[in-house]
């Protein structure tokens, strides 16, 4: 087969080629084969289904080759299948009706998957059939007749691997061959039953101008998606659609199967024979359908994987190698990167020294804004890379399957638990994990609840509490089962906000669990990799602008104003204040401060920083707000510290250490800090006197940041997937929930 096209006409700049297919037939893969490195994802307009479009070079032209989601079926019964639907009539805003369609068809399962092929070709689409998988046919005692089945079919049939690459070049002429002379698959003859449903229905719509095919993906359909989507009044539809289906009964079809059982028939019809392998006129298991006869090494491993014990047990083994991956492995990437993005800081402040704005803005903002970004980076990679792999080797349907039950009583499916597992590490990449999850409402509910994880940015503000106020009072054992409680109260609470959100905000109803299980296979390197590299891309190039103008904005906020008095006033009583603490003299420590001391300077270094945030904007909230935290037990400096930690919670370290003069540089195990904060005591009111920080408000405190959503990361990545209608609701759900039950467990734990 050629690839020339010079015969194609020169309708429009780039012709567009959808590859189409059921889940798990290689499709995803077979067109990373043809597009390789060249690859861009988005979303379709006006929704949140990936848009997944390469570029295919085929005879010196780039066409448009576009990767729709793997559906099992035309009858759009989710927010994917709608895509598919509306994309391939051309009723898409935005997308063009595709010149041609490569249906992906696996050769293990010929008839079921050549019903899609046939939906498709009831659309009158120019169309190839990759029949794939055909190394696994061989390798099951299947000899399919390619040719035989491109005649009865009417369109090219190409043998093709994805695995193995076999049939890729052959593919590519097949794409040039029926594109220039418009080949099409042969539709299925309709009955004049279904003839007639199709002419009640136009005329009960009033709409004489829609298709043929349109009026019978409405008339089949059990949704009214595409039919919403037409502009087709609710009422309008559901009483046409009655009309036209009563037409079908009185013929002697029923409705709901009558698709499906034509279809079959005639695919049954064309297909015999095709299967070499055995006698002439012998209907095989690829014909029927079923393929993978025999003994299959699937089913012995199923035994084990699927089994109610022994297969739980592989199964936390997996998720927490998948959890330890991506909470320790990316730690030395992030370590790296944290070190780079520090360099950049030093030497940014160093050349801008004498332009203290711009030396900020640059230092802590801009390039603050870029390590925020790329800090997290490492965990999207390594996540993507474990659930490329698990999902190419066949386990992670089984692994949704065997959850299924645990989630099913609060309206989630098995699917939303490698998601909210993923969001223990972080919940960037967890949110990320949850377009495996097809139902759109199942969809929304695990990322509104994902965040409620105790992702590993919470972990350094435990282990700072923890230290400061349990492990010395109360022993390890304490600390470790406070560490444990902190980590697992997310997980406890997201059960019964899921089925708030499914039973009462979503009204979802419950949708039966349907999943193909795959053949086990071995992933392909270059198809992981492609992932990792979109999956990066995606991030930084959406939720990374994101964070990178939140970071900028909460710099601006902590910054000005910026009076040029106030290091002169804290000067004025810093030694007072520093003798008092230290157990000296003012004496003493303003000839330190005339001798250079640098253990002095830089306390009244940090003195002037700590004054320069309480009188920031972002202080100013701080103190606003602090009596709506008082019910809490929280000070001003901790109101500020949570209202400066929504970039990252590792800021709230950061920001604490400025606040008590330690710096910016102190972590959970400084010293110094934890000194300073046992030593901290409430000024003026009926506290005055008191420590500000008790058991009861510690344990206020974690709870308050294992429930909130201080994150900036967090919204940017639920405004890619989900909108800023959901990710503002995210932020104010989240927030109210910390505070409520932040006040519970102080005011219970003062009462005991």
């Amino acid at each position: 087969m050629s690839e020339n096209l010079t015969d194609i006409p020169e309708l429009v700049p780039a012709l567009n080629i959808a590859i189409a297919g059921n889940p798990n037939t290689g499709k995803s893969s077979l067109f990373n084969r043809l597009t390789g490195l060249r690859q861009r994802v988005g979303n379709y307009p006006g929704v949140t289904v990936e848009k997944k479009m390469g570029i295919l070079h085929l005879g010196g032209r780039d066409l448009n080759l576009v990767d729709l989601p793997g559906t099992f079926s035309l009858s759009a019964a989710s927010l994917d299948e709608a895509v598919v639907v509306e994309y391939l009539l051309g009723s898409l805003k935005g997308q063009q009706k595709p010149d041609l369609v490569v249906c992906v068809v696996d050769s293990t399962a010929l008839v079921r998957s050549l019903f899609l092929a046939a939906q498709i070709a009831d659309l009158g689409l120019p169309m190839v059939l990759a029949l794939n998988m055909w190394d696994e046919a061989r390798g099951q005692g299947l000899h399919l007749d390619a040719k035989l089945l491109s005649q009865r079919l009417g369109v090219v049939c190409v043998p093709t691997s994805a695995k193995t690459g076999e049939g890729v070049d052959e593919l590519r002429g097949a794409i040039s061959e029926a594109l220039a002379q418009g080949l099409r698959m042969k539709p299925p003859m309709w009955p004049e039953a279904v003839d007639e449903a199709t002419r009640v229905l136009r005329e009960a719509l009033h709409d004489g101008a829609l298709p043929d095919p349109v009026l019978r993906r409405i008339l089949f359909d059990s949704s009214a998606t595409l039919a919403a989507h037409l502009g087709i009044k609710e009422d309008l539809r559901r009483n046409a659609v009655a009309l036209a289906r009563k037409k079908l009964f009185d013929s002697g079809f029923n409705p709901a199967a009558c698709e499906a059982m034509l279809h079959y028939r005639d695919l049954r019809a064309r297909t015999r024979g095709v299967d070499r392998s055995r006698g002439a006129g012998d209907e095989t298991c690829a014909e029927r359908g079923t393929g993978r006869r025999g003994p299959r090494h699937t089913e012995s491993i199923d035994r084990l994987l699927l089994h109610r014990g022994w297969g739980l047990l592989v199964f936390v083994g997996v998720m927490y190698l998948v959890f330890q991956a991506v909470y320790s492995w990316a730690t030395p990437f992030m370590a790296a990167t944290e070190w780079v993005v520090g360099r950049m800081h030093d030497a940014a402040w160093a050349l801008l020294e004498g332009y203290p704005v711009v030396q900020s803005m640059v230092s802590d903002g801009v390039i603050g804004g870029i390590g925020a970004c790329l800090i997290f980076l490492p965990q999207i990679l390594i996540l993507f890379m474990f659930i490329s792999m698990l999902e190419d080797s066949g386990y992670l349907p089984r692994a949704a399957f065997l959850m299924d039950k645990m989630f099913s009583w609060c309206g989630l499916s098995g699917k939303s638990f490698v998601p909210m597992l993923s969001s223990y590490a972080c919940a960037v990449p967890g949110i990320m994990a949850t377009r495996t999850i097809t139902d759109p409402k199942a969809r929304i509910a695990t990322i509104m609840v994902a965040p409620l994880m105790s992702c590993s940015a919470r972990l350094p503000i435990y282990v700072l509490f923890i230290g400061l106020f349990v492990q010395p009072r109360y022993g390890s054992f304490y600390a470790g089962l406070m560490l444990f409680a902190m980590h697992m109260i997310g997980l406890l609470i997201a059960g019964p906000v899921a089925f708030v959100f499914t039973r009462v905000i979503l009204r979802s109803k419950p949708q039966p669990f349907f999943l193909e299980l795959p053949p086990y296979r071995v992933p392909r390197l270059s198809d992981v990799l492609i992932r990792m590299l979109e999956r990066g891309k995606v991030f930084l190039r959406t939720a990374g602008s994101v964070i990178f103008a939140m970071t900028i904005i909460i710099w601006a906020l902590l910054y000005f104003p910026r009076p040029t008095d106030l290091p002169a006033r804290v000067e004025s009583g810093f030694a007072a204040d520093y003798a008092s603490a230290g157990g000296t003299s003012a004496e003493a420590v303003d000839a330190a401060l005339r001798a250079g001391d640098a253990k002095t300077v830089h306390a009244l270094d940090h003195a002037v920083a700590s004054a320069y945030i309480e009188q920031s904007y972002l202080g100013r909230v701080g103190r606003f707000i602090q009596p709506v935290f008082a019910p809490a037990g929280f000070d001003w400096k901790l109101s500020v510290s949570i209202v400066s930690s929504f970039p990252a919670r590792e800021v709230v370290l950061s920001t604490i250490g400025v606040i008590y003069r330690q710096g910016d540089k102190v972590d959970e195990n400084s010293a110094a800090l934890r000194k300073s904060m046992e030593a901290d005591r409430w000024s003026g009111g009926p506290k005055d006197g008191k420590p500000v920080y008790t058991l009861p408000m510690v344990i206020a405190l974690m709870v308050f940041f294992a429930l909130c959503q201080q994150c900036m990361a967090t919204v940017a990545a639920i405004v890619r997937e989900a909108g800023w209608g959901w990710a503002v609701f995210s932020f104010v759900y989240m927030t109210a929930l910390a505070w409520a039950g932040a006040v519970a467990v102080y005011q219970l734990g003062s009462i005991m």
